[in-house]
């Protein structure tokens, strides 16, 4: 290995064996991927390592729920992880599970470090319990309405309409989601990490380059309003690690989970023969990068690395963001069939083609990215199929049929090549800064050069005149030189179709390294289809294979966590129902609140007098896409004083949420303040 070659740790966010991979993970995946893949055709050293997520409360539950043990749900769990990701392409170095002897040594390590510096400290909280299950309910396991914001149906520890975080006692009407019971309060002494000791670190940290700055800017509130103490433990039954000398109490998951990114690359050392301080140690030389989803930043950006620092290792070279996937424009739904599992999709279509529409999407950024079926068909046949295995098609017939096989002893005109050989710099650069949307875009471009100069040369004409057979040759062969060139440039995107174009072009791994070397006076083998074009009907199919899982989804499914499933509200009669006086309304004036991601705030004019209500639908509606309209609402609500103010009554709309919420519009004949029985 060269004195210049890079050690490199890279990991993903660690999948929750609790159920089956979808195609929203595999944006992740596949960015991670895809980056690991670019540095090691450099030459580079580096280590892709992951691994299951397999303790907590939704864990114990299914595992009960299918009469197993925990154990056996996360081996048959990890066992489907392994054969998607897999599949998909993903080339982990090492895949492992946070329920091993490496990631509990690993935990029990950092937290004897931090608890011996002081670091940790035990207080009597009050918390919620549920008396029928006989259990201490973790934050996602409660819900009710928000303490900022009244908003209904919200988790034990942020509001997901004004964004508000708390402690879930906190929260009003709170029901349990494993029973439906009502919790209640009981005293419990709790371990925490006193994060804000890491304050001036944690400041300096992210702010010197390490995270995006969109993340930084959104840490530097948590930084601000001061860092408060991580309860980092859980009573019994919990399913995990117990800390050292606290006899029933057990590590939160999320103490555990990141720490196996370290038990994961400790399975690899032990396999491989490498040392693991090398890669892990404060002074350690080699570079670490984490790829996650931006709804778990503030774990790996101050949480993650403060517990790091605390127990003596080094933190991350830099933590990348990624946004969350959306289908035609809407959030993934299993009643519209997009809700797709990524077995579902493998049943069906090339794993390639969405890798690569994956990359023709992905940034820097933490935008989220659209999945549009319609531009994923057409971009994949048009850029895959129409330009880059178009070339090796068009070429490789006359090559075989007309010259033996062997490509021409020279290459007549280098303007392609050095064209090709340019432009692969800054490509490099697009890579390397996960800007992998412009380096295929670059990419295609030099694909559309390469079939100009076919279309140009016309070897299909030129060929039935003999005095032009060496001009046919050398056409060809450089054909099938850029076709090679534009392999090399795509390889971590599509390793499989590499590996056929190798086998096709007759050479052995290709690498960056050989991007100016071309193949003169060489024997390639007989063509065959690299790729075929996607059909609709393979697209409708995975979309109705997503609706029938999401009709068996009816049965109860061990796999399903039971926070995923709310249980039926307490009975009402028919006259606790006709209490409610449901009026027609006519919307005034709608503005954005301040500060408020998805609330809007109403005028309502329900006939006798105006009301002031405020409805969490800004994610589906711009304020002035609703002046005007006439919708329904609950006109006898109590008042609830709100953050922003009062409100007055309720909106009723329907969907299951983001662009899906729809306002009920009666017809013409309806006027505000009607009364709907």
């Amino acid at each position: 290995m060269s004195s210049d070659t890079r050690k490199i740790v890279v990991t993903s966010a660690l999948p929750y064996a609790n159920g089956p991979i979808h195609i929203g993970h595999m944006v992740e995946y596949t960015q991670t991927d895809i980056w690991v893949r670019f540095q090691k055709l450099q030459g580079n050293e580096c280590i892709y390592v992951c691994a299951d997520d397999a303790h907590g409360t939704p864990i114990m539950l299914s595992a009960q729920a299918a009469g197993i043990t925990p154990e056996a749900l996360i081996d048959r769990v990890k066992i489907e992880h392994e054969a998607d990701f897999a599949d998909f392409g993903i080339g982990f170095d090492n895949f492992h599970s946070t329920h091993s002897e490496e990631n509990k040594y690993f935990a029990t390590y950092i937290y004897s470090q931090l608890k011996q510096a002081g670091h940790i400290a035990t207080r009597t909280i009050s918390q919620s319990y549920d008396p029928k299950a006989e259990m201490f309910l973790p934050d996602r396991f409660i819900k009710g309405e928000c303490p900022n914001c009244g908003a209904a149906d919200q988790y034990g520890d942020n509001c997901e309409v004004c964004g508000a975080t708390y402690d879930p006692t906190e929260l009003k009407n709170p029901r349990s989601v494993v029973t439906g019971e009502t919790p209640v309060e009981k005293d419990s002494e709790q371990y925490f990490f006193k994060l804000g000791d890491y304050s001036d670190m944690l400041k300096e940290w992210t702010r010197a380059g390490h995270i995006q700055k969109e993340i930084a800017n959104k840490m530097d509130e948590w930084l601000e309003d001061g860092l408060r103490d991580w309860d980092i433990s859980r009573n019994a039954p919990y399913w995990g690690f117990e800390i050292p000398d606290a006899p029933g109490k057990y590590f939160y998951v999320w103490m555990d989970a990141p720490i196996g990114y370290l038990a994961s690359f400790k399975n690899w050392c032990d396999k491989t023969g490498h040392d693991f301080d090398e890669y892990w140690s404060a002074d350690s030389k080699a570079e670490l990068y984490h790829f996650i989803g931006k709804d778990i930043a503030r774990f790996h950006t101050l949480f993650f690395p403060a517990m790091l620092h605390g127990a003596g290792f080094r933190k991350p070279t830099a933590v990348y963001c990624h946004g969350f996937l959306t289908v035609d424009g809407q959030k993934m739904s299993k009643s519209r069939g997009t809700n797709i599992k990524a077995r579902t999709y493998l049943d069906h279509l090339n794993p390639e083609y969405l890798r690569y529409y994956f990359a023709a999407k992905l940034g820097a950024g933490i935008d989220d990215i659209d999945l549009n079926l319609e531009d994923f068909m057409a971009r994949v046949n048009s850029d895959l199929v129409g330009k880059v295995v178009n070339i090796a098609s068009r070429c490789a017939g006359f090559i075989v049929k007309k010259f033996d096989g062997k490509l021409s002893d020279s290459i007549s005109d280098e303007t392609l090549n050095q064209k090709f050989l340019a432009a692969a710099e800054s490509i490099a650069k697009d890579y390397e800064g996960r800007e992998f949307g412009k380096a295929m875009r670059e990419i295609m471009s030099l694909a559309d050069l390469a079939n100009q100069y076919i279309d140009e040369q016309e070897p299909w004409v030129r060929i039935k005149d003999e005095n032009l057979q060496q001009n046919v040759q050398d056409t060809c062969s450089i054909g099938i030189n850029c076709f090679r060139q534009l392999i090399i440039l795509l390889k971590p995107v599509l390793p499989k179709l590499a590996k056929q174009a190798e086998t096709f072009l007759n050479v052995e791994d290709l690498q960056w390294s050989d991007l100016g070397n071309n193949l003169t006076g060489h024997s390639i083998n007989k063509f065959k289809p690299l790729m075929t074009r996607i059909e609709k009907d393979s697209i409708d199919a995975i979309i109705e294979a997503s609706k029938e899982a999401k009709q068996s989804d009816n049965k109860i499914d061990p796999q399903i966590s039971s926070s995923d499933i709310e249980p039926i509200a307490a009975e009402i009669s028919f006259e606790d129902f006709a209490k409610l006086d449901l009026r027609v309304a006519r919307i005034v004036e709608a503005k954005a609140v301040e500060k408020a991601d998805k609330l809007l705030q109403l005028t309502l004019d329900i006939g006798l007098e105006q009301r002031n209500v405020f409805a969490g639908i800004k994610s589906a509606y711009q304020p002035e896409q609703l002046e005007g309209k006439l919708t329904v609402m609950v006109a006898n609500l109590a008042p609830r004083k709100m953050r922003f103010g009062l409100s007055e009554g309720m909106v009723l709309a329907a969907g299951p949420g983001g662009k899906e919420i729809y306002i009920l519009n009666p017809d013409d004949g309806a006027k505000p303040g009607m009364r709907i029985k």
